[in-house]
């Protein structure tokens, strides 16, 4: 059985009667969820959907998601994760390239949705006030529909930093294998832990590394729909959360929140961060903090997502995204796509049973992102005598400088050493002379001050001449995704 829904039966026939998602005070169990998931997709067969076809979700963190999330894979259909904030147009883009047939939505989201899913000729259900009552007068459809492992699990949409976002492919194999090697190899999760939901589940970190890895061995899985850093503290200490999973800036909140040492935070004794490079000075300052170590990893959509990561049982290095976890390769290559020297900076190309199948309906950037059965990520690092890979930057985020190359991330790095910097975001400004000019917004710490010409003086004495901003401004908070992720591509200048 490759149908990664097997996990879910598996793990409820294991531990029918363990908690398998909790918020607040709701608790699911194994057995709940399995028969929730059995329902959805006994509505879904009695709406005519098909194996193979895709179904869009459009829910927050919420009990909902995994019981119809594991309900659309149960019934052979395709999911389509969706971000709950998409505008009409966006929704209406998502589900016309995908051809999806149906959508659920969280009600809260429903007038973009039915917005949207009217333009693109697509059946929209709210799960509302009456979807106890939807799911309860379904003929439950307990068997497991059968997949092979290439057949297509997930479309999950890129960003679209460049462009429309483009629709990953990733089959079950993809899903199935990445969530049970992290789980194994690198996060050692066990029926036991408490893992901490506040990563979207609609993205794929989440997705994988919480909600698959959590199902895949029957541990609970505590959700948080909408990250808020005292929330997060207060669930930690409540549920007494095992492993937390996030990405820089939910550690930054979490480091520097005001009544952070007022909760017991015991518990937890594993960390693992993705999204974006996770500041060195983060790091030392909430390992010293909360007294629990952080794995550093490294992935996109398109990898299912884990490429890399700071193996437990290996060294850690700091501010590095560690090696390839099992049956993955990671390479560096130069514009000509051939290998670059050791500590020379390249572009990582991937291949392995991680690697998506392709973009959905869009061969000619399928071909250009694998050209050569290795995945070209588009981000830049460079690679140490041990083998560890350290993120540079983003190819496009790339700032040129007077002809020298600068990294944003190098610079950010600096400006978090200042006492007084929360976040940072580094980008390049046009310049008539220099061509790019380097800019940095700043985000300070609660209660703490400093002036732009000080973070300015503060970088110049700490890196090359042509590398220090010329341009500072402080700013209340940065743009991110619905991730936490900084969008350095949202960072504008003030006028």
């Amino acid at each position: 059985m490759s149908n990664l829904a097997g996990n879910l039966a598996a793990s409820a026939a294991r531990f029918p009667e363990r908690p398998a998602i909790k918020l607040d005070d709701h608790i699911t169990t194994y057995a709940a969820l399995d028969a929730q998931s059995s329902l959805v997709a006994g509505l879904l067969t009695a709406n005519g959907i098909a194996p193979g076809d895709r179904v869009g979700l459009m829910l927050p963190n919420v009990p909902h998601f995994p019981a119809i999330y594991y309900g659309i894979l149960r019934a052979g259909a395709v999911v389509v994760p969706m971000n709950p904030l998409l505008k009409a147009r966006e929704v209406e883009y998502y589900l016309h390239d995908s051809g999806a047939k149906l959508l659920f939505v969280w009600p809260d989201f429903a007038e973009d949705a039915v917005k949207g899913g009217e333009a693109a000729g697509t059946q929209v259900i709210v799960t509302d006030s009456g979807w106890g009552a939807l799911l309860g007068a379904q003929t439950a459809a307990p068997e497991v529909v059968e997949r092979s492992d290439e057949e297509t699990a997930v479309i999950l949409y890129t960003s679209g930093t460049t462009g429309k976002p483009k629709g990953a492919e990733l089959t079950h194999a993809n899903l199935a294998v990445n969530a049970e090697v992290t789980t194994r190899t690198l996060l050692q999760l066990g029926p036991d832990d408490i893992v901490m939901g506040c990563l979207p589940l609609f993205h794929s970190f989440g997705q994988t590394c919480a909600l698959n890895a959590a199902v895949h061995v029957g541990a609970c899985l505590t959700l948080v729909p909408r990250f808020d850093a005292g929330k997060a503290l207060e669930v930690i200490q409540r549920d007494r959360v095992t492993l937390f999973e996030g990405v820089p800036t939910m550690y930054a909140a979490l480091l520097n929140h005001p009544d952070r040492a007022g909760f017991d935070l015991s518990s937890l004794r594993c960390c693992a961060s993705g999204g974006s490079a996770l500041p060195v000075e983060v790091l030392h300052a909430f390992e010293a903090a909360f007294d629990a170590i952080i794995l550093e990893g490294y992935g996109l959509s398109e990898t299912s997502p884990v490429a890399s990561f700071n193996h437990p049982d290996r060294e850690r290095k700091a501010g590095s995204i560690g090696t390839p976890i099992e049956g993955v390769e990671m390479k560096l290559v130069g514009p000509d796509g051939g290998d670059v020297a050791v500590g020379e900076v390249g572009e990582i190309a991937i291949r392995g049973h991680n690697i998506m199948k392709g973009y959905w309906g869009n061969a000619e950037a399928t071909a250009e992102a694998i050209p050569d059965g290795w995945f070209r990520s588009g981000d830049l690092a460079k690679q140490d005598d041990d083998g560890y890979f350290y993120i540079v930057d983003r190819k496009k985020d790339l700032i040129i400088r007077g002809g020298y190359n600068v990294y944003p991330r190098e610079v950010e790095e600096v400006l978090y050493e200042h006492p007084a910097v929360a976040e940072a975001a580094v980008v390049g400004v046009a310049h008539a002379e220099w061509g790019e000019e380097i800019a940095a917004a700043v985000a300070l710490k609660p209660g703490a001050t400093a002036t732009a010409e000080e973070l300015i003086a503060f970088v110049k004495e700490r890196l090359a001449a042509y590398k220090y901003p010329r341009q500072v401004w402080i700013v209340e908070a940065l743009p991110k995704t619905a991730t936490g992720k900084i969008l350095r591509r949202e960072v504008r200048p003030p006028v």
